[in-house]
């Protein structure tokens, strides 16, 4: 029987913004990101393989890092727009669930966004930036954010943003070297989570990393005994943070189940960027491979998601 595949990593840019595509670009890239600048904005494009049965659902964010002036911080006008776009889609037709955008960096003021977001457009999550200029999500004036969602009861989407700092020496590497780079930086912000001590602080707030950001998990489990295993048998990994499966790489994705455990693994696909074709048999094939049995597949599939988000 196939699975049920809900895609907690799609994104969506609504009107008047798009996405930019960059100048510098080789022909092959340029015509990738015209692409996916074209799909990002597209409701049918959303919306076409849950039309078609290949999803139930997607799970869609505003990635307000892929419009706004590289470098410059996002007005907060923007996120209560972006907010009420999404909440409108989803509102739309079924099968699309919306998160909101917040710039977690900017204190109480990002939290209030959050609480609007969510208790007065029925928003089920948030989604951050890992990064802005050096600070990581471990900064005071991060700790609103979390904090409101925390009390919310929803997750916290972190989502890796491109590092200046370190692509001038992979520039000859534009889509392995990028990858890299965002990954590094996905997971130095859970590390600084974690190391810093504001999960333990926050022990009922959930965490949502790309596959990108493995290694740093990794590297948690293998050197922060404390991370991985408390007194009580679970620590903050276990407890408290989740990462989804972009790339649909089977060797991620057993890692992922070792270390987190099956039900801390969410089926996404960084839709449209990396993904845009039909999801579901690369998903379960993936799976397969992986080693992941009928019920471990179910639940990464969906299962996972739905609880996260209070899904039905």
């Amino acid at each position: 029987m196939p699975l049920d595949v809900i895609d907690f990593h799609s994104h969506f840019i609504p009107p008047p913004w798009q996405a930019r595509v960059a100048a510098n670009l080789s022909e092959t890239q340029r015509r990738r990101w015209q692409r996916i600048a074209m799909l990002i904005g597209d409701r049918a494009a959303l919306r076409a393989e849950i039309d078609s049965g290949d999803l139930v659902g997607r799970v869609v964010n505003v990635p307000t890092a892929l419009f706004h002036d590289a470098g410059e911080i996002p007005h907060p006008d923007m996120f209560r727009r972006a907010n009420d776009a999404v909440a409108e889609l989803a509102a739309s037709g079924p099968g699309l669930h919306a998160i909101a955008s917040v710039d977690a960096f900017d204190g109480e003021r990002a939290a209030r966004e959050l609480e609007r977001a969510v208790r007065e457009l029925g928003l089920r999550g948030v989604f951050v930036e890992a990064v802005q200029g050096d600070k990581l999500l471990d900064a005071p004036e991060s700790k609103p954010t979390l904090t409101a969602a925390t009390e919310l009861g929803i997750p916290v989407f972190v989502h890796p943003v491109a590092p200046t700092q370190f692509l001038a020496g992979l520039a000859r590497y534009p889509r392995a070297g990028l990858l890299f780079a965002r990954g590094a930086l996905n997971a130095a912000s859970l590390i600084a989570l974690i190391e810093s001590g504001r999960l333990d602080e926050l022990p009922s707030l959930r965490i949502v990393v790309t596959s990108l950001a493995i290694g740093g998990i990794l590297l948690e489990a293998g050197f922060n005994e404390a991370a991985f295993r408390h007194d009580d048998g679970v620590g903050v990994l276990r407890r408290q943070v989740h990462v989804e499966t972009m790339g649909f790489l089977p060797a991620l994705i057993r890692a992922a189940v070792d270390v987190l455990g099956e039900d801390h693994v969410l089926a996404g696909s960084d839709w449209p960027i990396v993904n845009d074709g039909p999801i579901a048999p690369k998903l379960e094939a993936a799976l397969a491979q992986a080693g992941l049995d009928a019920a471990q597949s179910a639940k990464v599939a969906s299962g996972n998601t739905r609880g996260l988000l209070g899904l039905g």
